[in-house]
């Protein structure tokens, strides 16, 4: 097929480039830059709708059930995004109070997560991040710098940290380890359990250990591991290891759902937290916040003093430059909902998740989430034996993409990485009503599978 460049210039010159309608100008007719910066500039218009028309052959975000992140937001909190859009975070001089906001959100944060207080002041300290990713970072380096200045006091080696976790990690954990020359002692997943065995991950602490890893809510089940006995065992065997909580998404579900879970700085050995505002936080990508017990637990020579911003200023990020915007929309929704409003809507989506739950091992498959709150607003499944005798999960994820819908077919974690698995993320925009239409989807889609087998077993016997 020749390219718009071999079409007769004179074709061309009959598109009149005064046009009004983007579909008549010249840019309608020609392809768009994608290998160099084009020679001259195009109306605004055109630009914007040029581009709309490719970002509609995206997914719908609401009916990408494969995401974690946000994809409802309130028209005041978008508002508050767009106005804010244009405010570095990292310039305090001049942005006093959008500093301020971000202060506040990790006060609450800090309440929330139950900061041990003193003279009446929560004794933790925090940062926005881009994320959960950059916050676990962050986390790893602090926990790395502080064992091994503690190894150099007491005259040891300081040359081979390892960090404990299950081999269920979210990538960003694989990531941390390898980037900061960290080795991993992984606690294998099985095919009954999903998440760390507390007993294994204590048992493999060493001098050399620099921390434990807990996830509040994996990636692959949406499970919560047990913090608590992690804790308890560490307790009853000495030992001061330090437990950093992988909150990216339970951080904003279980205080709402399970309130007396203990998980996060109520237990002795918790010494660091991430969470994410843009998933069960409720904003849109790009924010993520990291805490810490207390100043003590991050070291000193990590954080920078900067003074060429207008006025002395402290650091601890891997990024510099970041928006204000989201740190603004996440102050939005936590003083929009407040404790009720996120409590109704963490209820709802555990009350769809449950439904949704039943009604998936009504059709025969199996569950591998938790129910009733005891993890997140998850469904985690894989096919049962009289299904997955003709046709595989991956199947029946194309299946359903034709109707609009992206659930992931995936492998289990490393150790268990010949069991399927599909998963739906129950988010804000994912109705009772919506809901609903993913069962019959995914009725139709295994009637479709199994006719489509029984005709190939035909045509294999003609």
């Amino acid at each position: 097929m020749g390219s718009i460049e071999q079409f007769p210039k004179q074709f061309l010159s009959q598109v009149n480039s005064d046009c009004s309608n983007v579909y008549g100008s010249e840019f309608a007719a020609r392809q768009r830059p994608i290998q160099k910066l084009p020679d001259r500039e195009m109306p605004r218009n055109v630009a914007y709708q040029l581009i709309k028309d490719d970002l509609v052959l995206d997914g719908q975000p609401m009916l990408n059930l494969a995401s974690f992140v946000t994809t409802y937001m309130e028209d005041e909190a978008l508002k508050l995004l767009a106005e804010s859009s244009n405010k570095n975070i990292i310039d305090h001089e001049e942005y006093p109070k959008s500093v301020e906001i971000e202060t506040r959100c990790l006060n609450i944060l800090s309440d929330l997560f139950h900061s041990p207080v003193s003279n009446d002041i929560p004794t933790a300290i925090g940062t926005s991040c881009i994320g959960s990713s950059e916050a676990i970072m962050l986390a790893v380096l602090a926990m790395k710098k502080r064992w091994q200045d503690n190894r150099k006091a007491e005259g040891k080696d300081s040359s081979s940290p390892n960090i404990i976790m299950s081999s269920g990690v979210q990538v960003c954990w694989e990531k941390a380890a390898r980037y900061f020359d960290i080795e991993e002692k992984l606690v294998p997943c099985s095919e009954t359990r999903y998440v760390i065995d507390p007993i294994q991950a204590v048992d493999l602490v060493d001098e050399n250990t620099i921390g434990i890893c807990a996830i509040l809510g994996t990636t692959y089940t949406g499970q919560y591991e047990d913090v608590k006995a992690i804790n308890d065992l560490l307790v009853f065997k000495g030992l001061d290891t330090p437990i950093h909580v992988d909150a990216a998404s339970g951080g904003f579900v279980a205080p709402f759902i399970k309130p007396n879970l203990e998980w996060d700085f109520q237990l002795s050995n918790v010494v660091s937290i991430n969470v994410s505002g843009h998933k069960y936080g409720l904003v849109y990508p790009g924010i993520g916040w990291a805490l810490w017990r207390s100043p003590s637990y991050l070291p000193k020579d990590l954080i920078f003093n900067i003074n060429y911003l207008g006025a002395d200023q402290l650091n601890f990020s891997l990024n510099f430059s970041k928006p204000a915007s989201h740190i603004i929309a996440q102050y939005y929704q936590l003083i929009r909902l407040g404790r009720s409003g996120y409590t109704s809507i963490m209820q709802n989506l555990t009350s769809t998740a449950d439904y949704l739950s039943c009604q998936l091992r009504e059709m025969g498959f199996i569950l591998m989430s938790d129910s009733n709150g005891a993890g997140l607003p998850v469904v985690a499944f894989r096919l049962g034996p009289t299904q997955n005798a003709f046709f595989d999960e991956w199947a029946l994820a194309r299946k359903l993409r034709e109707k609009g819908w992206i659930v992931p077919a995936y492998t289990m974690a490393a150790d268990c990485q010949t069991m399927g698995m599909m998963r739906v993320v129950v988010r804000t925009d994912f109705s009772m009503a919506r809901c609903e239409s993913l069962v019959r989807d995914v009725q139709a889609a295994l009637g479709a599978l199994a006719q489509i087998e029984l005709l190939n077993i035909q045509r294999y016997h003609a």
